[in-house]
């Protein structure tokens, strides 16, 4: 009982030499002024009527001893679509908010920004101003508002074409209807709300270019915290389906991206007379499972980059398919890496799915298949109609009658920094990638990268083509 006595007498008196040491009066000296974390603070691009999310500042006292700030307001002809908090308080106009000395306070904004009638980002302001031992001061609001198309269970029931005037936002789902045809032009962007998806039961035309790619991505804009942004984040949207009996879908430059799923391409017509998929120059990447799963349907796929699935990359089940000058490149931040780079079933006797479909069929050539994780869900092809060309591998092996003239074990050498959160699957200098792909079995076209580089007569491994 002494020793917690004494124990809490001691507390007791630490408390007191505590609160002695701070100074409790005020300074009224005009150069006595608080500091700001930021002179503007920048919202980015925000979706019109729309609330926006949390951005903040702080406000610190260097002073030894207490400011009062006497006034804390919104100004600026677009003061009205702003909000603050102060503080933990809400509201428009704050007077005699004290900071101590060397102490800070954080200053809490969002807005709801009017139509702007225009298809292009418009930059709206408004000011924080502080007045502080009568010297006035103040922080820059700065958003760009951008209005949107809003899609709410839309049916796509005869041929439609959307344009990239403004970003579709897209609530619920998007669907087209079985004999109906989407085209997407140059630019479009289709930005998908939490939990939405896409299905095509009819067909997809993207006709994304080098300049303007067509994108389908999460609706969330800005950072997620620090300097993560939401473009890196999966899981923001559900993903996009390809049902049974869809054929000829074409992406050219698209850039599907922030899905749960990734892109699901359901069995097909076995009598189709043309893929199911065929991907040109696409960039499909950041899927909480895998950015590509095909069942018993084809895809075509060249110039393409598959990356950061926490499932794995690319899962074939039956099918035929041809994967051309692609990168597969796993880097993925949330979680560990549930599953191979290229996965195979449905391709042998042993791994029959119990269907009368036949076996998978698939040439990949020219390609690269590395990163974190296995490469491969099986590295013995024996006896299967699987052909894996002039490849590099993250495995270690040797060529046989499935594996020709791959080079293994050797790192490709991206530009790709993780815990910097680059992500860029371009070749470095050094790479042993450069030069070694077969131009006998480069696909016509392939005869230029997604950034629109040829890849001449001694072409590289993978999607992109080395630049000096």
């Amino acid at each position: 009982m002494k020793q917690l006595l004494y124990y809490i007498s001691s507390l007791a008196v630490a408390a007191l030499m505590m609160t002695a040491c701070i100074d409790d009066s005020f300074t009224d000296s005009p150069s006595d002024q608080p500091e700001f974390s930021v002179d503007t603070l920048n919202m980015g691009v925000v979706f019109t009527e729309q609330m926006t999310t949390t951005h903040r500042f702080t406000v610190t006292n260097p002073a030894s001893k207490s400011l009062s700030i006497s006034h804390i307001g919104l100004s600026g002809d677009d003061a009205r679509y702003f909000r603050l908090n102060v503080d933990g308080f809400s509201g428009r106009e704050f007077n005699n908010v004290e900071i101590r000395g060397k102490d800070s306070i954080f200053v809490f904004v969002e807005a709801t920004l009017p139509p702007t009638q225009a298809d292009i980002p418009i930059e709206i302001n408004a000011y924080v101003d502080f007045t502080t031992n009568g010297v006035s001061r103040s922080v820059v609001l700065s958003a760009y508002g951008q209005d949107v198309v809003r899609l709410r269970g839309e049916i796509i029931d005869s041929d439609t074409t959307f344009d990239s005037a403004k970003p579709y936002q897209i609530f619920d789902s998007l669907i087209v209807a079985p004999g109906a045809t989407l085209t997407l032009a140059p630019g479009t962007q289709l930005l998908f709300h939490d939990g939405a998806y896409m299905a095509v039961d009819g067909r997809l035309i993207s006709n994304g270019s080098v300049d303007s790619p067509v994108t389908l991505a999460g609706d969330r804009t800005g950072n997620v915290v620090s300097d993560i942004s939401f473009d890196l984040m999966s899981r923001q949207w559900q993903g996009l389906i390809f049902s049974a009996g869809s054929t000829g879908n074409d992406l050219k430059n698209t850039i599907i991206k922030n899905t749960v799923f990734g892109v699901i391409v359901d069995g097909s017509d076995e009598d189709a007379d043309r893929p199911s998929l065929s991907l040109l120059n696409c960039r499909l990447r950041n899927s909480g499972s895998t950015v590509l799963s095909a069942g018993h349907a084809d895809v075509y796929a060249v110039g393409c980059e598959f990356a950061e699935g926490g499932g794995g990359l690319v899962a074939l089940r039956g099918g035929n398919h041809s994967f051309n000058h692609c990168t597969f490149a796993n880097y993925y931040l949330f979680a560990a890496i549930g599953g191979p780079a290229i996965s195979f079933s449905h391709f042998n006797g042993e791994t029959d799915d119990l269907t009368d479909y036949p076996y998978l069929s698939a040439n990949i050539d020219n390609c690269i298949i590395y990163g974190l994780g296995a490469d491969l869900s099986h590295g013995d092809l024996s006896g299967t109609d699987i052909m894996i060309r002039n490849c590099l591998l993250k495995s270690k092996g040797d060529d046989d009658d499935n594996f020709i003239a791959c080079i293994w074990g050797e790192d490709p050498l991206y530009y790709t920094i993780r815990n910097e959160y680059i992500f860029d699957y371009r070749l470095k200098d050094e790479s042993p990638a450069i030069g070694a792909a077969d131009p006998a079995l480069t696909a016509t076209e392939a005869a230029t990268d997604g950034y629109g580089l040829q890849r001449g007569p001694q072409p590289d491994l993978g999607a992109y083509v080395h630049s000096l």
